[in-house]
């Protein structure tokens, strides 16, 4: 059964242990997920760090899939190089996250930005007058071909990491979160489906597009349904983003960072409400969870690549891109390895409340 918004919520006590390893949140942001795929390398060469569940949408979808089925066939090492190959795959296929091709980037100096590529504002709004239905009848998805060849859906299921992935039900806008044996590569691919790029991809007969309209990334799978009390968020869609875009397409793409953002917001504030009601004593403990919330994020090495280059594959910029994850990664390893367990080292209120400012890695 899939896990749906209504989940009852597990009571802690008895012989369960308090905690059981860290959980790890994946935000979707196209070809951006390789700043995630050089954290999950860095924190898999931790052996004391044990993953209890994943909850990813979109471009952290694939990544928790992936590191999965490499998990289960070669353990830690397996999963790192399963991500590896994944990763330098989408780079030799081309237009992996939209029918735009990338490959003419490489030779850019400013910061990979698509839009200054020759042709790019044509295509851009070809691709806003016409649907997928139209443009691509076929429904012809190379993402799929990818997958098939990186996730083994029986490795998945049997790995041992709990996967809770999100898709956006275009019926009733609410988000479904797959787990367990309905995780398949249908819907990997319904979590990364930008509606206005490919077609909705359809599960038992509905049809679902990308998880990030309702869950970048969802987190409450992973209270309701894991022990553990530790959760990492692994950021890649900065919540700050200077000036004011004048143009269409900029105003586009932020309005898609914003839209993107607003399930994990929303979430952050519940939690940080409830955390503060518990420790308050105003909420029974045994019922309630007093989370203890992490985060990687890198706005300022991010921020300058812009909205548009995550449909870029070049693998120049994607192992750009893995280099910062690694370095975000290991700065919070070395600043709050000894906190996990211990008490949170992410400032919901700062973050998610007052207006965040950008930052250094954390």
């Amino acid at each position: 059964m899939a896990v749906h918004e209504t989940i009852s919520h597990p009571k802690n006590g008895g012989d369960a242990p308090a905690t059981l390893g860290l959980d790890l949140a994946l935000q979707g942001g196209g070809s951006h997920g390789a700043f995630t795929w050089g954290v999950l390398d860095r924190l898999l060469e931790d052996d004391g760090l044990h993953f209890s569940g994943v909850s990813g949408t979109s471009a952290g979808a694939l990544n928790a899939a992936v590191m999965a089925s490499g998990y289960k066939k070669g353990g830690r090492d397996g999963a790192r190089a399963a991500l590896t190959e994944f990763w330098r795959d989408v780079s030799r296929s081309g237009s992996i996250f939209s029918p735009f091709s990338a490959g003419q980037a490489h030779s850019l100096s400013d910061n990979f930005k698509l839009d200054k590529l020759p042709g790019y504002q044509w295509m851009s709004s070809f691709f806003r007058s016409f649907s997928p239905y139209e443009f691509n009848p076929l429904n012809l998805n190379p993402l799929r071909d990818v997958l098939r060849r990186h996730v083994d859906e029986d490795a998945v299921h049997a790995s041992g990491l709990r996967l809770f992935i999100t898709a956006t039900s275009v019926t009733t806008g609410q988000a479904r979160v797959f787990t367990g044996r309905d995780i398949t590569v249908d819907v990997l691919l319904a979590s990364a489906c930008l509606p206005f790029l490919f077609q909705a991809v359809h599960i038992d007969g509905e049809p679902y597009w990308d998880g990030g309209y309702t869950g970048n990334p969802a987190i409450y799978p992973l209270i309701y349904q894991t022990a553990a009390l530790d959760i990492l968020l692994v950021r890649i869609n900065p919540l700050v983003r200077e000036g004011t875009p004048t143009r269409s397409e900029e105003i586009m793409d932020r309005l898609s960072e914003i839209t993107f953002n607003a399930s994990l917001m929303s979430e952050m504030r519940a939690i940080s409400f409830v955390s503060r009601l518990v420790r308050e004593g105003k909420l029974d403990p045994g019922r309630y969870k007093d989370l203890r919330l992490h985060m990687v994020a890198d706005d300022e090495g991010l921020g300058p690549y812009g909205a548009n280059s995550k449909f870029n594959t070049d693998r120049a910029f994607l192992e750009d891109l893995f280099a910062l994850g690694r370095t975000a990664a290991t700065s919070w390893l070395k600043k709050h390895r000894a906190d996990i367990g211990v008490k949170s080292t992410l400032d919901v209120d700062r973050e998610f409340l007052r207006g965040p400012k950008k930052h250094k890695p954390a």
